[in-house]
């Protein structure tokens, strides 16, 4: 129904922003990501929009980017997963980081978004690793099926990178970038290769 809404920023919260619109204030749920990158109470401002309906409300969710939308959008896809949880995963981690925890298998980074538990965190990466392909983000584009066995062997060198010290994020981001049909073995030797390049 709505794509996206351009107009004066009203009004801007932990995670609720006012779009004045022709004279009408559109208020629209967002994450911390979208706080930290909307704009400024005053300014011209643009929100990509997703409209939650159910029986009882229809709640409008905005978006500073695109690519945050996508994501947000495979997100609900996944069974159990709503607009709440998703919003809740997107102040956690920016598009970027979330799609390179999906390629990585790493579920324990999704499961830090309030409310979001393991089996919740595990069926997110499980889900999407075959529709990740959809989404471009920033600059990370004509992203491909990855098979499950690629996806085990991302998993098992973040979790020997976290053995060794490393942080799951640190560790997570390395591997995410780089091919997902190399060995765990060279993956993990890649990955520290990065790692140490700082």
């Amino acid at each position: 129904m709505f794509y996206s809404l351009t107009g004066k920023l009203m009004k801007c919260t932990s995670n609720i922003a006012v779009i004045e619109c022709s004279g009408v204030g559109f208020k629209c749920n967002i994450s911390a990501y979208t706080l930290s990158t909307v704009g400024t109470v005053g300014e011209t401002v643009t929100l990509f929009t997703y409209l939650s309906v159910k029986e009882d409300a229809l709640d409008l969710f905005g978006f500073s980017t695109e690519a945050e939308l996508d994501c947000f959008k495979l997100l609900v896809s996944v069974n159990g997963v709503g607009p709440k949880a998703a919003t809740a995963i997107l102040s956690e981690l920016d598009p970027k980081t979330l799609v390179k925890c999906v390629l990585a298998g790493d579920s324990k980074s999704i499961q830090r978004a309030q409310g979001v538990g393991s089996k919740t965190a595990q069926r997110i990466v499980l889900e999407l690793h075959d529709k990740i392909s959809a989404v471009q983000v920033d600059g990370i584009e004509n992203m491909k099926f990855v098979p499950k066995e690629e996806i085990s062997n991302a998993a098992d060198a973040v979790a020997v990178l976290v053995s060794l010290g490393y942080s799951q994020h640190e560790a997570s981001s390395a591997v995410g970038s780089l091919d997902p049909t190399l060995s765990a073995e060279q993956l993990i030797k890649d990955a520290m290769a990065l790692l140490s390049r700082g």
